[in-house]
């Protein structure tokens, strides 16, 4: 393994003034054409993902007065350290999270946050596409006319079929700022997968009793519930990559991009959380979509949406899988060749794993420890 120190080809890092409006210049090629706008929806894209459909079982283990609480200081915690990344990169004259690491801790930890910086968007992909494999094949099932045994709607040829039609040509674009209209998309689905949930919650919740205690400030599980809760909010890793893409990017609107995207993302988090855990309580599953009949069609759309909802989160852990290896071996720089090789590479790799493993609970428990060690 080569590794090779960034190189400051201009100005990295201006005076800090009472507005905070350092400038982190970055020596990749981002592209540097996003809007705020676009960078808002892959910021929410990256909060929610696929941790949102576990947000009521959080509250099942923690309780629910303690795990809205919770949901906040998760939220709260998100906001403040995303923003601290970016500042100390303009600081310290820093481009990526790997080289901030390397400058603040040294070689050593550059390897070890290069290594994590990799494991977990890259475990992340295998689990996106279990994810869609097994909702959508459920999806598929309700069908008219389809058989249930039928091999096309089998999770494995699911997994392959979108990995060549969706993730893996998303997954080919060098600028992550065109990932806006993918990421306003998911972000539209994963209102409607809310509105779904609150449709439920007021048609079905009332026949659902309520357990004991369903009601309880505090549960002992709740150290476990900050764990689905930090998975579904960790987007650290991808950071440097969305504001690298921005137009003329400062810190301070850095800090609105990511004041804007944390609101919007915990609105919605606390709605599907309340109102999932409103409905089932003491019932609810880690997977809010295992509670309801296989035979609702309103959730069968629901199901649906939250599939392509996974898909089109995917391209984004590609990107940075892509930016550490190119990091660490390549210096940062990879021609367009070795670009398209190498996204190529890993979706492959990614996708052969996802269909080996049957078990998502084993990829979600090493994405867990991964996620609490990268932060």
């Amino acid at each position: 393994m080569s590794y090779q120190q960034p190189q400051l080809s201009g100005p990295l890092q201006r005076e800090t003034d009472s507005s905070d409006r350092e400038s982190l210049i970055s020596g990749h090629e981002h592209g540097g054409k996003s809007s705020q706008s676009a960078a808002v929806f892959n910021v929410v894209n990256s909060v929610i993902g696929s941790g949102i459909i576990g947000l009521p079982y959080s509250m099942k283990q923690a309780g629910f007065p303690l795990g809205i609480l919770l949901l906040f200081l998760v939220s709260y915690i998100t906001d403040f350290s995303l923003v601290l990344l970016i500042k100390g990169g303009a600081l310290s004259g820093t481009d990526s999270y790997q080289s901030l690491v390397n400058k603040t801790f040294g070689f050593p930890g550059y390897l070890l946050l290069s290594t994590l910086q990799f494991m977990y968007p890259f475990i992340a992909m295998i689990s996106y596409n279990i994810i869609t494999g097994d909702t959508l094949s459920k999806v598929f099932q309700r069908l008219p006319g389809v058989d249930p045994g039928g091999w096309f709607i089998s999770r494995h040829f699911i997994i392959v079929v979108s990995t060549v039609t969706c993730t893996l040509p998303l997954s080919l674009y060098r600028d992550i700022a065109k990932l806006g209209k993918i990421s306003f998309i998911s972000t539209i689905l994963t209102t409607v997968i809310l509105g779904i949930v609150m449709t439920r919650a007021i048609s079905l919740g009332p026949n659902i009793p309520k357990t004991d205690n369903a009601w309880v400030f505090a549960k002992p599980n709740a150290i476990q519930a900050i764990g689905v809760m930090s998975f579904a909010f960790i987007c650290h890793h991808n950071c440097f990559l969305v504001y690298g893409s921005l137009e003329e990017p400062t810190v301070a609107k850095w800090r609105r991009i990511i004041h804007t995207s944390i609101l919007v993302s915990v609105f919605i988090c606390v709605l599907f959380a309340t109102c999932g855990y409103f409905t089932f309580t003491g019932f609810t599953q880690g997977d809010l979509f295992e509670n309801y009949c296989r035979s609702d069609d309103l959730v069968t759309f629901g199901r649906f949406c939250y599939g392509i909802t996974v898909i089109l989160t995917y391209p984004i852990e590609c990107f940075v899988t892509r930016e550490v290896i190119a990091n660490v071996f390549f210096g940062g720089t990879l021609s367009s060749v070795f670009h398209t090789v190498l996204a190529v590479l890993i979706v492959t790799a990614a996708t052969l794993v996802s269909l080996m493993i049957e078990c998502l609970g084993i990829v979600l428990e090493l994405n867990y420890k991964e996620g609490a060690g990268e932060d």
